[in-house]
């Protein structure tokens, strides 16, 4: 189902000035429109939404059937009918085309030009004529490299765009006859080429192929004739007999299909390649690989079958890579890399769009309430056209587009709308007697002509939908021209002025919390992300306007997805990230109005603020905004209380304000160990040393690791990267060392902190800079060996402790602090420590060791790992030995 919504993409419009009545035109690049009326094409210039003026105008061979421009090389290609003989001619060098007499050079395809001519060449428009042996029917250029493909009735011919050097200043635009596609069972109606991918359509039926460039498939090259049996079209009951069966009085129907990927082989079409290229040529096609196929039935509900029952606007729709969208970094190479690619086509009442690169994929069904002529898939719109209604349609490429840029967007830190939300109607414009449609840049371009036709057109057989072979496209003789046509240049306003007019918008659902709100917001964030995607047609300050427009699109729905009771209100979380809104300006935009008396906070909000509270933000909340955090964590989320008041972010917390809440958690019968650390944090916090006594009297000190463990951050919180220890774990260490011992280690055993991060916090706690190390941090270490760690590497634990004990010996310096573990509590408690060695014994019975320090130091000296030790670390340690040893005599 298709929803409507009365915005106004469209701005304003011109007419262009054009002689004759267009029989096809078409856009040029940024600023150039080609019309085809007659034998003549006039180009129009194109500037702003006031200016269409006459740039110049160029004679054809004959009329022009098919009409078709490159925005690489910079050239025209039309398809010709002269004396009902077609030709097929390309327009080169168009722009140095001063007046309608200026003189033109006709060159063939592949004939090289001699340098005497480079002039000549440079200052005027050349036209190059492609020779074919069958009529070509219709014409594709590839929008990334400008290679010509032309369909004709039993195969696909692809002109591959190069150039020839005159000399070392000048070089002029050629085609060369590379490939050539043989295609049976199908004839093309309508084409599509994009590096490599052929689109092939004919009146009921879809073919996309991929042209693979894999040279391990040579043999594939060679064409070979398509049997008259085909084992396939076999397997689906579809024989030559049956085909015998057609008459007047029966109608054979074949059903649809839908064939992906290699499946598609069973469509019964047979694909081959011929190479006609040069050796040496950059890219050959060797093989072809199957993409899609999709066969229509008609309708035969009524007795008549309508000859307008057929498909039409087949396109291939390239986007490419662009990088960040948060960025302003630019791509230095000036290749375009294809990113993702799109297949629209479409019935009279239905359009298909397909995603087919990675993977081919049903993106979006259009359904029209009318029946449509023709229709232009930009990567922003749908713009469809009916006898009197020019219609706007949402698109997903850009939603898809953006997963295949980054397969990690549905995360935490970004998100973007699913492909699966449902497609919209922008606009229904009126415009009486919509005859042909076509886009380039923000120019829709429409041919109206009011009039109806007088003359009814031929009716065919029925049969003719039924049969591949018995199809055949003719372009039709356009009508004599008649009174009452004009060709409009629509001009579509720009993204961020729609942009805007969404988010106007969406304010009417905004007070209900409706989805509708959630669906046209991601609608405007989809547009100006388009329009990123496409950042080279962008000036500077165009592409900085957008950027601002996509953070605040992000914001707007992740209020949305805040405030809605919905299974994807975690989607407030990513959103609000890439809005660049701080955690203060995101609660500042919540409605703390309260009606009834009780406020309801949605799951969507509590979600974002318990995980950016938890992300150790630099931010720090005001206490009016603390507070209010409090209260909401309080109402909703009680469990997760605690564990809030610890965030940084809440540093400015007004402690009794905190208590009282906490306070709360024990009469409702929510009471635990970190309740009660965190109350013991506040009490500490406004200097009630009472209250802190009492409340870590209340529990035993293995309950309060526990706590520890549970929530890290009364002890270790992290700021602007830098491990900062709590005023809880200064006031342990001054009161209660041994306790935080025990909690940091048993972080450490629980994964909560690393062994470095240990290290830096004891010194930082302990106010040591450097080598210096801390007598706690020794007493942690040796903590680490008595609880034998499995992640902790013991020789290195080992050696630490060492070299801190002859370090002390040798410069006579003792510990800092007491230390909690005496040399006889390790022997026994560690099985790391041995007996003590005799030479040991020796030095603490000497009268000239008095401080009973240096005792401990050399009693823990009795690793006895010391065999296992490196050669450098035991030279080392004998030294420092022998070192205390002389010094001491």
């Amino acid at each position: 189902m298709v929803q409507l919504y009365n915005l106004h993409p469209f701005g304003s419009q011109q007419v262009v000035p054009c002689k004759l009545e267009p029989e096809r035109f078409c856009g040029g690049g940024r600023d150039t429109l080609f019309v085809a009326a007659g034998c003549k094409v006039e180009a129009f210039t194109v500037v702003g939404q006031e200016l269409c003026q006459p740039r110049c105008v160029f004679s054809t061979l004959g009329r022009v059937l098919r009409l078709a421009y490159s925005e690489a090389g910079d050239y025209l290609v039309a398809i010709e009918e002269k004396n009902k003989a077609t030709f097929l001619r390309a327009y080169v060098n168009w722009r140095s085309k001063r007046t309608e007499n200026s003189r033109v050079c006709i060159r063939m395809v592949g004939h090289d030009v001699e340098a005497p001519f480079s002039e000549t060449f440079r200052d005027q428009m050349s036209i190059v004529e492609m020779p074919l042996s069958e009529a070509p029917l219709c014409i594709s250029c590839c929008p990334v490299k400008g290679d010509l493909l032309v369909g004709c009735t039993n195969n696909l011919v692809l002109f591959s765009l190069k150039y020839q050097i005159i000399n070392e200043e000048f070089s002029i635009l050629d085609f060369e006859r590379s490939l050539v596609i043989h295609i049976d069972n199908i004839t093309p109606a309508e084409i599509s080429f994009c590096v490599g991918y052929v689109a092939v359509m004919s009146e009921l039926e879809v073919l996309i192929v991929k042209l693979e460039s894999d040279p391990k498939n040579r043999e594939s090259v060679n064409y070979r004739p398509h049997k008259t049996t085909n084992p396939t079209k076999q397997a689906e009951g579809i024989s030559n007999e049956t085909s015998q069966l057609e008459s007047d009085d029966f109608v054979i129907c074949q059903k649809p299909m839908e064939l992906l990927g290699e499946k598609s082989k069973q469509s019964g079409i047979s694909v081959t390649l011929e190479s006609t290229g040069l050796a040496d040529e950059k890219i050959k096609y060797f093989h072809v690989r199957h993409l899609l196929y999709r066969r229509f039935a008609p309708d035969i509900s009524s007795c008549l079958l309508s000859d307008d029952v057929r498909l039409h606007s087949l396109q291939l729709l390239p986007i490419y890579q662009t990088g960040s969208l948060t960025s302003d970094r630019k791509n230095s190479s000036q290749e375009k890399v294809l990113l993702s690619l799109f297949c629209f086509f479409s019935l009279p009442h239905v359009g298909y769009l397909y995603m087919i690169v990675k993977s081919v994929e049903l993106l979006s069904v259009y359904q029209y309430p009318e029946k449509s002529q023709q229709a232009v898939l930009t990567p922003q719109f749908l713009h469809v056209i009916t006898s009197n209604n020019l219609q706007c349609y949402t698109v997903r490429c850009s939603a898809a587009a953006a997963r295949e840029e980054d397969p990690y967007v549905d995360t935490t830190l970004k998100a973007c709308p699913p492909i699966s939300m449902a497609v919209c109607a922008l606009r229904i414009q009126l415009f009486i007697g919509l005859k042909a449609i076509c886009h380039f840049k923000n120019h829709v371009v429409l041919l109206t002509k009011a009039d109806p036709e007088t003359v009814p057109e031929r009716r065919e057989s029925p049969k003719r939908f039924l049969s591949r072979k018995g199809t055949s496209v003719n372009p039709k003789t356009p009508p004599v021209a008649e009174a009452g046509w004009n060709l409009y240049i629509v001009n579509t306003i720009s993204p961020v002025q729609l942009y805007k007019e969404m988010v106007d918008y969406s304010n009417a659902y905004k007070t209900a919390k409706t989805q509708s709100c959630v669906h046209l917001l991601s609608e405007a964030h989809l547009l100006v992300r388009a329009a990123l995607m496409d950042a080279s047609q962008l000036e500077p300050g165009e592409k900085a306007e957008l950027l601002e427009a996509f953070k605040e699109s992000c914001g707007h729905l992740g209020d949305c997805y805040s405030r809605l009771e919905t299974q994807h209100s975690h989607l407030a979380l990513p959103y609000y990230k890439m809005s660049g809104l701080s955690m203060a300006e995101v609660l500042n935009r919540v409605d703390w109005a309260v009606e009834d008396g009780s406020q309801k906070y949605e799951r969507g909000l509590i979600f974002y603020i318990n995980h950016s509270l938890y992300e150790n933000l630099d931010e720090e909340l005001s206490e009016e905004l603390s507070a209010k955090v409090v209260q909401m964590f309080y109402a909703a989320e009680p469990k997760q209380l605690p564990h809030i008041l610890c965030s940084p972010s809440m540093k400015n917390i007004d402690p009794l304000t905190a208590i009282k809440y906490l306070r709360k958690l024990d009469t409702s019968g929510f009471s635990s160990v970190l309740v009660t650390l965190a109350k013991a944090a506040m009490a500490l916090k406004m200097g009630d040393l009472d209250m802190h006594r009492n409340e870590m009297k209340s529990h035993s000190e293995m309950k309060l690791v526990c706590g520890f463990i549970l929530e890290p951050r009364l002890l270790i919180q992290q700021r602007k990267g830098q491990i900062v220890p709590t005023e809880f774990a200064v006031h342990l260490k001054e009161t209660q060392p041994g306790l935080l011992v025990a909690s940091v280690l048993a972080l450490q055993k629980n994964n909560k902190i690393g062994i470095e991060e240990a290290d830096s916090f004891f010194k930082v706690l302990c106010g040591k800079d450097g080598d210096t190390i801390p007598q706690l941090l020794v007493d942690f270490w040796e903590a680490q060996l008595v609880a034998c760690l499995p992640d902790v590497v013991l020789q290195e634990l080992f050696f630490k402790l060492t070299s801190q004990y002859i370090w002390r010996l040798s410069k006579r310096q003792p510990p800092d602090t007491t230390p909690l573990r005496t040399s006889e509590d390790l022997i026994n408690t560690c099985s790391h420590y041995g007996l003590i060695n005799p030479w040991v014994n020796v030095l603490i019975s000497s009268e000239s060791l008095v401080d009973k320090n240096y005792m401990e130091d050399l009693s823990k000296l009795q690793l006895p790992s010391f065999h296992s030790w490196s050669h450098s670390q035991k030279i080392l340690l004998l030294a420092s030995v022998s070192m205390f040893c002389v010094i001491r005599v």
